[in-house]
């Protein structure tokens, strides 16, 4: 799988910058596909085989999915081993929880939320808190 730039944004290098959150999408969506833990080199070889990708960046990024409980890592010598516990939906999922944990106007927050939603989102929603009644 190679890095696919979205937004146009030259880095500096004439490559386009990833979008927020999605080197942390590829990387879970690697880890998930992975038939065991992997180290951050066999993710950034799995994620960019030309080697464009810093191994910084992968290592940084797998740190920060261990802190927030999205993978899991294991002593391997003296490096890490990373797998998956969550995929990128969940990713997405904990990042809302976690904004709209720090607001104090929660209602005031997702109010905005639910008028911005499509007609076809809104129905989704409403299938999905139909499917969880212990949530009213």
């Amino acid at each position: 799988m190679s890095p696919a730039p979205v937004t146009g944004d030259d880095d500096g290098t004439g490559r386009a910058r990833r979008r927020p959150g999605q080197l942390e999408a590829e990387i879970l969506t690697i880890l998930g596909a992975a038939a065991g833990p992997l180290t951050p080199g066999e993710v950034r070889d799995r994620l960019d085989p030309q080697g464009r990708l810093s191994y910084s960046a992968v290592v940084t990024t797998l740190t920060r999915l261990h802190e927030r409980g999205a993978v899991r890592r294991e002593r391997d010598g003296r490096a890490f081993r990373y797998g998956a516990l969550s995929d990128p939906a969940g990713l997405v999922a904990d990042r809302i929880s976690r904004l709209l944990a720090a607001q104090a106007d929660r209602a005031s927050v997702l109010r905005r939320f639910v008028s911005s939603l499509t007609e076809q989102d809104e129905r989704l929603v409403r299938e999905l808190l139909r499917e969880h009644p212990e949530r009213d």
